[in-house]
């Protein structure tokens, strides 16, 4: 019985300590500060990502825009294009034709357009790659901060960012945002992001999935153990 207990308690600690974990980054994360026009400071909340995993259209609308606007400066050296096709039903045509910009071999990692060092000599850092970004920041960070971008003359590539102050990234999604609707540049922002977040981490959705039936399966479990437990115990005083 006592075994018992101790796994039940066990597993309460484990959900415990996650819904902690979850609570604290939600409170002390955010999205930074920023100043008022007034001179004070103010916190920023991140936005919510629209992060569907289960939304294949979606992420192949991310994957297409990712393409266009990221992959010119930044690389996801940890996805090949060949995973998009096999995961994201995307015929391998297709990636082939319009997605694959930098190599012309399906099976090589996504490499950014241009050479990191020429990039550095531009930006004065190179970009990050960006396979596993919205696992280092969080999906509402990085939806937050693509949507935050703002004309500066001050700064070299005249704009700059609220989430990010003096970012040396230029503002690429600018035409796009001048020629979509508000409803439509916040739902292909939305997409990039699924995409990155699928890039993260391909099998999420999947381990969410299994995770649900090992966990039933470990409470069903529960119910014979108990029983046992308490039939070999029964004429122990």
């Amino acid at each position: 019985m006592k075994a018992v207990k101790k796994l039940v308690a066990g597993l309460g600690l484990t959900v415990a300590l996650g819904l902690g974990a979850t609570a604290a980054q939600a409170s002390e994360g955010g999205c930074g500060t920023y100043k008022t026009v007034d001179g004070k400071e103010a916190h920023l909340a991140c936005e919510a990502a629209p992060v569907d995993l289960t939304n294949k259209a979606s992420i192949q609308r991310g994957a297409s825009l990712f393409m266009s606007y990221c992959a010119g400066c930044h690389s996801a050296q940890y996805v090949r294009y060949s995973k998009m096709y096999k995961d994201l039903d995307i015929p391998k045509e297709l990636v082939e034709k319009y997605l694959m910009l930098t190599t012309d071999q399906v099976g090589d990692h996504i490499n950014a357009g241009v050479d990191p060092e020429l990039q550095k000599a531009w930006f004065g850092a190179q970009p990050p790659d960006l396979s596993l970004e919205t696992r280092l920041r969080g999906n509402d960070w990085v939806y937050t901060y693509l949507l935050a971008f703002y004309e500066d003359p001050s700064r070299p590539w005249g704009a700059n960012n609220i989430v990010l102050p003096n970012v040396a990234m230029p503002f690429v999604l600018h035409d796009m945002q001048m020629n979509t609707s508000k409803e439509e540049y916040r739902r292909n922002i939305g997409d990039i992001v699924n995409f990155m977040a699928w890039m993260a981490e391909p099998q999420a959705h999947q381990r969410k999935v299994y995770g649900f039936w090992v966990i039933l399966f470990l409470l069903a479990l529960l119910i014979p153990v108990y029983l046992l437990n308490k039939e070999f115990w029964k004429d122990v005083k």
